[in-house]
């Protein structure tokens, strides 16, 4: 559960079965908070919406009650005929409207029909609430890509290890001797991409938690984890470390001229 601010307004958002859900009652109470439920209904009986939501059902849900959804739209607009969100979803097996009970409890709408909800009580709501979802889902998707690229170097970073065990580390060292050679194999990448050591690097920057490359960039990281593939197979190689620590330094400065210039890598990066 996600909660976003519009217009000094709390709107929760979830997730349920990789789409997204917005509160419909946190809408509404933009428009009267004390009459939430009152609102949600006089606008679900309207004969317009439930022709969206018809619609959007007949698009979206297999399992969608056609016949019940023809009784309603023939009700629609008679001063007798009411409908509650609960209704329609039992009656319709809708699966675009969610009523949640507990603490974070309320009637929540797929995006698509939240952002008609939004309409209906207020157009400029409306406008805000869509700017601020979608800085949500930016916000998701770059936390997404980060994440994914870190764990991309960490994946990588075994297959370098790996190659160092099998190739560097013979069986008669100690483990702090073994310790040793990795942390020296690991310096060859810090240095060919940083510049620097990681010993270096924390002495530097003593108030900074982590390692170097915590603070590495999506160029950055891109380069590391093709640097960590392109090792593991000098090292199988027999390359001396002197060797492809040149290699690697030239190989790096070159990927990150090309990184760095790119557009797209600009935009991932929030970057113009």
């Amino acid at each position: 559960m996600t909660k976003i601010h519009v217009l000094d307004r709390e709107v929760a958002v979830y997730v349920q079965n990789d789409e997204d859900f917005i509160c419909i009652t946190d809408i509404a109470r933009y428009k009267n908070p004390d009459s939430t439920d009152d609102l949600i209904r006089s606008w679900i009986r309207n004969r317009n919406t439930i022709e969206f939501l018809g619609i959007w059902e007949q698009l979206n849900n297999p399992d969608f009650n056609p016949v019940e959804f023809d009784g309603f739209r023939k009700q629609a607009g008679l001063n007798s005929f009411t409908l509650t969100p609960r209704q329609w979803i039992e009656k319709t097996h809708a699966r675009g409207i969610v009523s949640k009970p507990g603490r974070y409890g309320g009637t929540y709408a797929h995006k698509d029909i939240a952002f008609e909800f939004a309409s209906w009580i207020s157009v400029e709501f409306k406008l805000y609430l869509i700017k601020e979802f979608q800085r949500l889902k930016d916000n998701e998707r770059q936390t997404l890509g980060w994440d994914i690229r870190r764990n991309l170097a960490k994946i990588n970073y075994r297959i370098h290890t790996d190659a160092v065990q099998e190739n560097l580390v013979p069986p008669e060292l100690t483990r702090s001797q073994i310790n040793a050679v990795y942390a020296s194999e690991a310096d060859v990448l810090n240095m060919a991409l940083f510049g620097t050591s990681a010993k270096e690097w924390r002495d530097n920057n003593p108030d900074k938690k982590g390692n170097i490359r915590d603070y590495a960039d999506i160029s950055q990281l891109v380069c590391l984890s093709n640097l960590e593939n392109l090792n593991a197979h000098f090292i199988s190689d027999n390359l001396p470390q002197a060797e492809r620590l040149a290699r690697l330094n030239m190989i790096a400065i070159h990927q990150l001229t090309l990184l760095t210039n790119d557009a797209t890598v600009r935009m991932i990066s929030g970057g113009k």
